[in-house]
């Protein structure tokens, strides 16, 4: 991995030149993200971003924190136990640079050893598991991680409004595969990342495949454009 969107984001807080990200997937051509919006303060995010964030207790962790935004809001502000991980070493030193007193590089998949009251999957959080298949072994790990009364806080969209519908008013979705799974790339100052499976999952898959591994899923937020933020408990 280049970690060209570590890069971007590390150049944005040093000033070192930076310009804005080219990211591309399957069903969509490039578009350009102002890397500004990464560093947006609270009243700049989405109403469901802002939702989670009240709704984070006690000791908290914030899963592919990026350049940190959210997880400053709730130490700085809120007051809360917050640690940010990200697998970009260059996100991770961005949030140190910002002012972050606990961010790690770290893949949620292996760490261990450590429980928590709110667990936050932001800007799309089941986007890291990838795939469909894969939804149930990230489930049970963040399951592991939580404190008996605590939370798992994840937002996604369902994409089916991408596609295509016949005149019987079905959606032309791929056959073989759900259509929430695409493959995901950045492109950064001349530089282009190998792609990345990336998941959007609707509401009602996340609420079956919650069940499935024994967490309770709770509708919190719809938001204006096919997005919602989801809480699991124990």
């Amino acid at each position: 991995m280049k970690d060209l969107f570590g890069k971007a984001i590390l150049d944005y807080q040093t000033n070192n030149s930076p310009e804005d990200l080219i990211t591309e997937t399957t069903i969509s051509e490039e578009d350009e993200m102002s890397l500004s919006y990464l560093f947006r303060n609270f009243e700049a995010m989405p109403t469901i971003e802002q939702k989670a964030l009240q709704l984070a207790k006690g000791k908290t962790l914030d899963v592919g924190a990026g350049a940190g935004s959210h997880s400053l809001y709730l130490q700085n502000e809120r007051n809360l136990d917050t640690t940010a991980i990200d697998i970009s070493a260059n996100a991770i030193k961005t949030c140190q640079l910002r002012g972050l007193k606990k961010a790690l590089v770290q893949d949620i998949l292996t760490l261990e050893d450590e429980k928590y009251d709110s667990i936050l999957l932001l800007m799309n959080g089941t986007g890291i598991f990838g795939t469909l298949k894969n939804t149930s072994k990230f489930l049970q790990k963040l399951k592991s991680l939580l404190n008996p009364e605590g939370q798992i806080l994840i937002d996604s969209s369902d994409i089916i409004y991408m596609f295509d519908e016949d005149e019987d008013g079905a959606y032309e979705v791929p056959a073989n595969t759900y259509y929430g799974e695409l493959e995901f790339t950045v492109s950064y100052k001349g530089e282009k990342e190998d792609s990345f499976p990336w998941l959007y999952l609707d509401y009602n898959t996340l609420q079956n495949a919650a069940n499935d591994n024994g967490l309770k899923c709770e509708l919190i937020l719809k938001g204006e454009h096919y997005d919602y933020l989801a809480r699991l408990c124990l």
